[in-house]
């Protein structure tokens, strides 16, 4: 969690009996009703309804990372254990699997945008690293988050959950579509390869 801490100097103490909220007096981040309605948003996890959403984010904690920063970085098998949910500001996604030198931009995200939940849910390596295109403010959910949720309130960890997992497997059914295509595009051009050199 070291990257994590060097990217959010202060944390919130929790309150001795209950959850934390992200927006409680935190100056200049948006309000918690606010954050509730971005969770439980298409761009994030709309499964939720906005009741569920608001008890997830009072295990969040706020944090703000600097235009420039790397808060996860791809192949990172130590800091896996948070998620984040931007709430202002831009973050580039790059992958250097391409190109196995110089990083290339998957995609550009904006507020409304999750990041890390695989990671969160099963503690693998990171996929992607992100990078913060501006200075961003963004509520993290922490393993132990989760954790004091399951104990806490378990039905409503169980639908975050259920809705993580969806949100996974919708991704993943899109990359196959992806590998697909790019099946297709790879014979098409073997096949033009062939041609040319046969002629």
């Amino acid at each position: 969690m070291k990257l994590l801490r060097k990217c959010m100097p202060w944390w919130y103490r929790a309150r001795p009996q209950g959850p934390i909220g992200v927006a409680s007096g935190v100056p200049g981040f948006p309000s918690w009703a606010m954050v509730a309605d971005m969770l439980s948003a298409p761009t994030a996890l709309m499964q939720l309804k906005p009741e569920e959403a608001r008890t997830v984010v009072h295990y969040m904690r706020p944090m703000q990372v600097a235009r420039g920063s790397v808060f996860i970085r791809e192949g990172d098998s130590q800091n896996t254990g948070f998620m984040v949910l931007i709430l202002e500001g831009d973050v580039t996604v790059e992958s250097i699997m391409v190109s196995r030198v110089a990083p290339t931009t998957v995609t550009v995200l904006g507020p409304g945008s999750m990041h890390g939940e695989l990671g969160l849910m099963d503690g693998s390596p990171r996929s992607a690293s992100c990078t913060a295109g501006t200075d961003l403010k963004c509520a993290v959910l922490t393993r132990e988050g989760l954790s004091k949720m399951l104990h806490d309130d378990p039905e409503v960890c169980a639908k975050l959950m259920m809705a993580i997992a969806l949100r996974i497997g919708g991704r993943l059914r899109d990359n196959t579509e992806k590998l697909k295509k790019y099946a297709l595009l790879a014979k098409a051009m073997q096949q033009e390869i062939d041609h040319l050199l046969t002629h």
